[in-house]
């Protein structure tokens, strides 16, 4: 995962700079300096607008009393669309605003998430017994041993 990292990190620079040549060539500087400009603009108003619906997503389901798993990894999305938006380039830009289209980020969600295995785990809910787990070299101690420091 590293690895894919840096080689994004060297990778990125050489478009972005490959992409304003070429497409500084065909429509001229400051065309393609306003392009970049309105696609940033663009971007962040998409992104507040796209971010508040995302939140409301987040705080309905939770009030209903569900995971918002869906909700979580397309706010982790908008991050990223953020993230990209403050780079200056084309490529960039192209990148935050498709990540920034609903339906992309539903398809980029169930990619993953068909891969993703969920175990649940046990919380200590009121009135209801902790399910006991004994794994090899458990140290079991009662409410009485332990005392948060």
């Amino acid at each position: 995962m590293a690895r894919i990292l840096i080689i994004g990190f060297l990778l990125l620079p050489i478009i972005e700079i490959a992409l304003f040549i070429k497409v500084g060539q065909t429509i001229g500087l400051w065309p393609t300096l306003g392009l970049v400009i309105l696609g940033a603009i663009g971007g962040v108003i998409l992104l507040r607008h796209q971010g508040l619906t995302i939140l409301r997503q987040i705080q309905t389901s939770l009030n209903s009393g569900q995971m918002p798993g869906q909700p979580l990894a397309e706010a982790m999305m908008l991050g990223v669309a953020a993230v990209f938006l403050l780079l200056p380039g084309l490529f960039s830009d192209a990148v935050a605003l498709l990540l920034l289209l609903p339906p992309v980020r539903g398809w980029i969600y169930r990619a993953f998430a068909s891969r993703v295995v969920v175990h649940a785990s046990a919380s200590q809910t009121p009135g209801r017994e902790q399910p006991q787990v004994k794994r090899p070299g458990t140290i079991d101690l009662d409410d009485d041993d332990y005392r948060p420091s």
